[in-house]
Parts: structure tokens; sequence; C-alpha cells
């Protein structure tokens, strides 16, 4: 049996045991299972290669054949599918973790915003996390947690914002962060670096509308899935194929020079999965399509795709199952008889 180490997007670890034979979707399961989350295909299991670069553990491979020494490698529960709309999400508890994400991104520096729009963003995370404004108590908060590199330029723009939040649930803050989040230039983008064909340094990223290419973080070409004909990788290079109607205006084929081989497939391979996700109607076959086939390759999404997911929550009349927060010392004056009917009849009770 294999023992591994999974860290969750709250920083809290778990070791799961599985098979030795076991697929990565089999510890995949048993993740989601733990957290009883629902809507699971918009994550994912990301580890540190040997070779030093960060990969999705894929669902349909033998856990031993991606990883060396399973029991020493640390398994990230992450988002992995940042969705246009994050108000397509349909449960509480996919929210919360959604919001995490962005909150783990703005303090490692990931999600690079406006001074206003970063504050704005913590504002909501207060709000949830210790409930309304109180200049005190923020003050502390800020004081000994870190949200952002350069917070203690911001704790004033901070506490501004949290004073207009009173009376917010947790919930509540959770859609108006992902709201704001949404409409950031850098919003689910993990740019890959790379070179263009005059070796001019740039970075490749992949979301639901295609493959984007960045200077820095701004965006200086998009290609459209529609536009793409194939997608393929040979070596350390990788390549994008367009449509005939598309190269009349410029090249056939794109070429960008990745750092390895191992790198370039590791973003193929997203690449496979994006299209997947937010194009496909179903999930693809054993034998995958076209646009995406690279030679000697038999990679493909394993999951329900963007589509199902959206039929199955509108179709869907299942009961949100609870969970835990992670709340620091909190003042949430009628929020909590509005959040918890139960500890309002509860309290009228024993009165």
């Amino acid at each position: 049996m294999l023992h591994l180490k999974v860290q969750f997007l709250d920083d809290s670890q778990k070791i799961f045991v599985v098979d030795q034979k076991s697929c990565g979707k089999g510890l995949f399961n048993l993740t989601c299972s733990h957290l009883n989350l629902v809507e699971k295909e918009y994550f994912g299991l990301e580890f540190r290669s040997q070779a030093g670069n960060h990969v999705w553990l894929e669902p349909l491979k033998p856990i031993t054949k991606q990883v060396k020494n399973p029991k020493e490698v640390l398994f990230k529960f992450m988002v992995k599918f940042f969705p246009v709309d994050p108000g397509h999400l349909k449960e509480e508890l996919t929210r919360y973790l959604f919001t995490l994400q962005i909150k783990k991104d703005l303090a490692l520096g990931r999600l690079p915003c406006s001074d206003k729009s970063a504050a704005l963003l913590v504002s909501h995370l207060l709000q949830s996390e210790l409930g309304d404004f109180q200049e005190e108590t923020d003050q502390q908060h800020l004081a000994t947690h870190r949200y952002l590199p350069n917070q203690e330029y911001l704790d004033n723009k901070i506490m501004h914002y949290h004073r207009r939040h009173s009376g917010k649930t947790p919930a509540e803050s959770d859609v108006q962060l992902l709201d704001v989040a949404r409409k950031l230039e850098m919003y689910g983008i993990r740019p890959h670096p790379a070179s263009d064909g005059e070796g001019t340094q740039i970075n490749l990223a992949v979301t639901h509308m295609g493959v984007l290419v960045l200077r820095g973080n701004t965006k200086i070409n998009t290609f459209n899935w529609s536009k793409i004909r194939k997608l393929s990788f040979k070596r350390k290079h990788f390549l994008i194929k367009l449509h005939a109607n598309i190269s009349a205006l410029c090249k056939d084929t794109l070429e960008f020079t990745m750092a390895s081989r191992d790198a370039c497939k590791a973003f193929w391979k997203t690449c496979v999965e994006y299209h997947a996700f937010f194009r496909l109607s179903e999930e693809p076959k054993s034998k995958p399509k076209a646009l995406l086939c690279s030679k000697g390759s038999s990679f493909r999404y394993s999951g329900r795709t963007q589509r199902q997911l959206l039929e199955h929550g509108r179709k869907a009349k299942m009961k949100s199952l609870p969970f835990e927060r992670k709340h620091y010392s909190c003042h949430y004056d009628e929020r909590q008889c509005r959040s918890s009917p139960d500890l309002l009849t509860d309290v009228s009770k024993q009165v």
C-alpha cells in the first residue's frame, strides 16, 4: 500500500492510503470524498516532478509510473480549471475552495493586480474570516497575517473597504470576491516560460478560450480554440498549427521553445485537458480528438466536462453538505442567525 500526503488549500495535510497499483484517479477521488466535494472536476492534484516541473497527477495512469518516490512527494490539491464566470459554480463549498485558491495566489504574488483590486479582495477575505469590521481587530489581524506581498502599504485601504461589507455572510463574501477576481487580467492564468522563434522571452498560458502568449503579464497574442487546427510538441518545441484561413495572414505553424521536453509535454497535456473540459460536450473516448493529438501519445482528459457539470447542476436537487470554514476570532452580529436558522431557533427556546 502507498501512504500519500496531500496538502489542501487551507494548508492542512492528510495522509491517504491507496493500493500500490492505484491510478491517479484513486487518490484524487479519496481527497474529494474527504472534502465532500461534488464539483470535483474543477480541481486537481499538482506535484513537483523529478525534473523540477510542477505537473498534474494524471487520473488514468498508475501513480508509481508518474512519481518515482510517491511517499516522499507532497501532492497539492488545487484549482485546475478556472471558469470565465465563477457564478456558474453551484456549490458553496466549491466557491469557498476557489476563494482559498485566490487567497493563496495573492499571497504568493501569482495574481498581479492594482492596489485597489488587491485591497478589495483582501477586504472580502477579512469579512469572511473575521466578520464585521472592528478597527482594532483588523489592525491586529493584518499585523500577524500576510495576504499580500506589499500589504503594509495597503492596510488602511483594506480596512476602508472592509468597513463597507458589514452584515455580509462568509458565503456572500466568497461570491463578491470571485466576482472581483474574474475581472482581473491574470485571473486563472498560469504562465509557462518559453521563447518565440526570434528568441524573445515570453510566457505561454492556456485558458478557457485558448492559448495565450504573454510578455511579462501583458497578453500579446491570443489563439482561440476555433483558430487552432492542432497542438503538438517535438522535443522541447511547442507547436501551434493554425487553420488555413487564419494562417493566410501569418505563418501556418507557430513554434515556441521551452526549457525542456518535460516542461513542453506538461504544458501540452494541460492544453489537451483545458480544450476537452471547456469545449467538448462530454468526456472524450479512449481515442483522443485529432485537434490535440500528438504523435505517439494516448493522453486524454478524464472526467466530466464543464457542460456536463452545468447540466448536472441544473437537474440535480442535491442538498449541499455542510463543511467547516477556517475562521479566526469572529464578529458576525446578526449574520449567525441569517446563515444558521437552527441557531436562532435554539436560542429562542433557551430564552
